[in-house]
C-alpha cells in the first residue's frame, strides 16, 4: 500500500466510515471541517484535523481551494471525497491529480463523462446497455420537443443533463404540460447546477429502482450484485436492500452483466454504482445513469458480499489491482438499510436539528449502525439530516425484516425526531413485507398514513 496518510473531504458518518476504513489500512487520516462540525465524531477520530471555514456548505466542504490547501499543508498523499460535496465534481478531481495528489475515484474524465446523463446514455448505447427510449441526448431546440415526445410515446419524462437528486426534473402526460413544464426544468436546473440543459425520455410508470455496484481497477471490472432502492420520497432514497427483491435471475444476470460492460468501456476506477429502471410487468430494464463514488447504501452490499468496499477503494487508489475475480464474489442472505434521518416524518419530514442526549445503539448478530453521533453531540442545521444507517442481515429477507424491528425498536436517539418511527411502520406494512413496490409508492402511502410524532425508542407513538 503506497498511501500513508488521507485526507476525509467530507463530514458525518461517512467520514467516520472512511476514518475506519484507512485505519483498518493502518493509514493516517486528516479530517476537514466547519466551525459548526468541531465536536464532530471524526474529528475525534483522525489523526489530525483541519478547520477550512464556516458553517456554510459553500465556503467550508465545497471550497476547493481550502480542501486542496489543507490537503498539502498536512502533507496528506490523497483525498478521499466521500459522497455529495466535492465527490463528483470532475474539476476538483483533475485539481487534486494537478496537485501531485491521489483523488480516490475515477479519473476527471470518467466523472465528467459519466456524470452528464446525456453522455453516460451515449456511453451505455455503445457498450450495449439497454437505455429508456428517449432523446438522442441533449435537447438544443425546446421547440422540437412536443413532436420528439410524440415519437417516444406520453407521457415522457423530463430531466436535467447535469445534477441529480431528482432537481429539474418534470413528467409530462401530453403536449400542452410538457410547453408548461420545458422552462420550469430547465430553471430549476441552472439555479441547482448552473447548467439547464435537458432531455427526455420514456416515463416508466411503476418502475422499480435498481441499481448495481461495480468495483474497477482502471483495466478490469466486477459487479457485487444488486440493490433493491424503490422506497423513494421526493426521489430520494429512504430505504434500500440487497439482493433485489423478486428479480428474475436471468434477469439479474443480465442486469450485472450489462453494469460489468460499461464499467469497462469507461475504464472505470474504484467503486461506482449503475443505476437502473426495472419494469416488472415488460421484463424490461433500462440504463439510467451512474454514481461515481461510494453510495449512501453500500453498506448492503458489503452485508450480502463480505467485502469492504470503502477499504478497496483505497487499496485501488495505491496502486493495487482488483483482488478478486467475478467468480470470487459470492452473494449470500439478505440486507436492508434504512436511512435515520433529524426529521419528524409525522410533520411533513420537518428537519429537527439539535443536541443529541440519551443513545441507545441498537446491536446484535447482523446488526450495524453506521453513524457520527454520540452523546452530547450537536445535529447542525446547516446540512444533510442523515444522522446515520441502520443495517441488518438475515439469511431471509423475512429474517431481515424481523432483525429489522427488532433494532428500530431499540435504537433511541433523545434531543432530535427522527425517521425511524417511518421506518418502523414501513417494515410492518404487508405491501413492503411482500415486496410489491414502485419508486411512487411510499408517496401514495404517504398520503393516507398516520404516522404519530417521533418517540424516543424508534417505535411508533401509541
Amino acid at each position: 500500500m503506497s498511501l500513508k496518510k488521507i485526507l476525509v473531504a467530507n463530514r458525518g458518518e461517512i467520514a467516520v466510515r472512511i476514518i475506519r476504513a484507512a485505519h483498518d489500512l493502518g493509514i493516517k487520516v486528516v479530517q476537514v471541517y466547519s466551525k459548526a462540525d468541531a465536536d464532530m465524531l471524526a474529528v475525534r477520530l483522525a489523526d489530525e484535523a483541519v478547520e477550512i471555514g464556516p458553517a456554510q456548505a459553500a465556503k467550508s466542504y465545497l471550497n476547493a481551494e481550502a480542501v486542496l490547501r489543507a490537503a498539502r499543508e498536512s502533507g496528506a498523499d490523497a483525498v478521499h471525497p466521500g459522497y455529495g460535496f466535492l465527490s463528483e465534481n470532475a474539476s476538483f478531481a483533475a485539481a487534486v491529480e494537478e496537485a501531485g495528489l491521489v483523488f480516490i475515484g475515477p479519473t476527471a474524465d470518467t466523472i465528467r463523462t459519466m456524470g452528464d446523463k446525456a453522455a453516460a446514455k451515449a456511453a451505455a448505447i455503445a457498450a450495449g446497455v439497454p437505455v429508456v427510449p428517449g432523446s438522442d441526448g441533449v435537447l438544443h431546440d425546446l421547440g422540437a420537443a412536443p413532436a420528439l415526445a410524440a415519437r417516444i410515446g406520453f407521457p415522457v419524462m423530463i430531466k436535467a443533463a447535469a445534477g441529480g437528486g431528482g432537481r429539474g426534473i418534470r413528467v409530462a402526460q401530453d403536449a400542452a404540460e410538457l410547453a408548461a413544464l420545458l422552462p420550469q426544468a430547465s430553471m430549476e436546473a441552472r439555479a441547482a447546477f448552473g447548467d439547464g440543459s435537458l432531455y427526455l425520455e420514456r416515463f416508466v410508470g411503476r418502475a422499480r429502482h435498481v441499481e448495481v455496484q461495480v468495483l474497477g481497477d482502471g483495466a478490469d471490472a466486477v459487479h457485487l450484485y444488486e440493490r433493491e432502492c424503490s422506497l423513494q420520497r421526493r426521489r430520494q432514497k429512504v430505504w434500500e436492500e440487497a439482493p433485489a427483491v423478486a428479480l428474475p435471475e436471468d434477469v439479474r444476470a443480465a442486469l450485472c452483466a450489462s453494469a460489468v460492460r460499461l464499467a469497462k468501456a469507461c475504464r472505470y476506477r474504484g467503486a461506482g454504482t449503475l443505476e437502473y429502471l426495472y419494469d416488472g410487468e415488460t421484463g424490461e430494464f433500462f440504463f439510467i445513469e451512474m454514481n461515481t463514488r461510494i453510495q449512501v447504501e453500500h453498506p448492503v452490499t458489503e452485508m450480502i458480499t463480505g467485502v469492504d468496499l470503502v477499504r478497496e477503494m483505497i487499496r485501488i487508489a495505491g496502486g493495487e489491482k482488483l483482488r478478486f475475480a467475478q467468480r470470487d464474489i459470492a452473494s449470500r442472505g439478505h440486507a436492508i438499510e434504512v436511512r435515520i434521518n433529524a426529521e419528524d416524518a409525522a410533520r411533513d419530514f420537518r428537519p429537527s436539528p439539535g443536541t443529541v442526549g440519551a443513545l441507545t445503539v441498537p446491536g446484535g448478530f447482523g446488526v450495524r449502525f453506521d453513524t457520527f453521533l454520540y452523546s452530547g453531540c450537536t445535529v447542525p442545521p446547516f446540512y444533510d439530516s442523515l444522522l446515520g444507517k441502520l443495517i441488518v442481515w438475515d439469511e431471509t429477507r423475512d429474517g431481515a425484516l424481523a432483525r429489522l424491528r427488532r433494532a428500530l425498536g431499540e435504537l433511541q436517539v433523545e434531543g432530535v425526531s427522527t425517521t425511524a418511527t417511518l421506518h418502523a411502520a414501513l417494515a410492518r406494512n404487508p405491501e413492503v413485507q411482500a415486496g410489491g413496490v414502485h419508486t411512487r409508492w411510499l408517496e401514495g402511502w404517504l398520503e393516507t398514513a398516520t404516522l404519530h410524532p417521533s418517540s424516543t425508542n424508534g417505535e411508533e407513538a401509541r
